[in-house]
């Protein structure tokens, strides 16, 4: 009975940090614009409601009313199940996310998180290969490739966590604040390049590219497909912002909230600003130096 009613627990809270995330999701994509559009001095949504505030919400409803008709839709079964294998990781976001703060440990989490970060490679070349069309199929191929390229990175960083904390039970950063930005501060720059190829967000944004051409890797998708593959990585990008501020500074109150805010619009700073990296050049950039600094820094640790 007692199983059943931590399982419930769980489920719930859960279900509350998705629904949570859902809204933050709404009202960032709405920062988002307004922020991008006094970059570029101009204005952003300000129509539709009080000052623009229910722009995603009609944009959501615009998304879903929309459909194709069955027999021309130039998808397959593939894609589908790849949209609903990116909602499944984004599902498992939200529950290693409620796991911290329900109560719950795993000396194992860390790990778990790799686990949910190596789903996303899988998931966007299906994605677009599925999708009947050379150039989603390049833009998944990219972004996959990209992914793969820095979850070795990932993969270093937890490990020098790991060492740091001697497990990897996430519980133990979330209770103090550590600061290792100023002990490691080539691994944050790192996580940071690793964060927006994982996020696909500019400049490496290989899977859609939307510079190169009118949308890449979602081109054959609209309704709920296309909203699924939107808002899940608006999602993603909150939950990079919370890993980053716990790996490298501390989950103590206010310092959590701050630099988890200063992630997310560290997001927005760069699609505004930073051009696109050339593709060769940045694996070329992975491989080749990356792998120097993490060395660099295991020794670090270990001294």
């Amino acid at each position: 009975m007692l199983m059943v009613l931590n399982g419930l627990y769980l489920f719930l809270s859960s279900l509350l940090s998705f629904i949570l995330m859902m809204i933050l999701v709404a009202f960032f994509i709405l920062a988002e614009r307004k922020i991008l559009g006094y970059m570029q001095i101009r204005k952003g949504p300000n129509k539709v409601g009080l000052l623009g505030l229910f722009q995603s919400f009609a944009d959501l409803l615009k998304l879903i009313m929309k459909y194709k008709v069955i027999f021309f839709q130039v998808r397959s079964w593939l894609s589908w199940f790849s949209v609903f294998l990116l909602v499944l990781m984004s599902c498992s976001y939200c529950v290693l996310y409620s796991v911290v703060y329900a109560g719950y440990t795993s000396v194992n989490w860390l790990l778990w998180f790799l686990v949910v970060v190596g789903l996303t490679g899988y998931s966007l070349l299906g994605v677009g290969w599925g999708s009947f069309g050379k150039y989603s199929l390049l833009g998944s191929i990219r972004s996959s490739f990209g992914s793969v390229t820095f979850e070795a990175s990932f993969m270093c960083v937890v490990m020098i966590m790991g060492l740091i904390l001697g497990s990897y039970d996430v519980s133990g950063l979330c209770d103090y604040i550590w600061l290792t930005f100023f002990v490691l501060p080539g691994c944050y720059v790192l996580w940071l390049v690793g964060m927006l190829c994982e996020s696909n967000r500019t400049p490496f944004d290989y899977a859609e590219s939307e510079s190169e051409l009118v949308s890449g890797l979602n081109m054959e998708y609209c309704n709920v497909p296309f909203t699924c593959l939107f808002a899940c990585e608006y999602l993603m990008m909150f939950i990079f912002s919370w890993v980053t501020s716990v790996f490298f500074f501390g989950g103590v109150g206010g310092i959590l909230y701050f630099f988890c805010l200063f992630h997310l619009v560290f997001f927005i700073w760069s699609r505004a600003t930073l051009p696109r990296v050339r593709y060769d050049y940045f694996v070329s950039f992975m491989w080749k130096w990356c792998l120097l600094v993490f060395v660099y820094s295991f020794f670090v640790v270990l001294v």
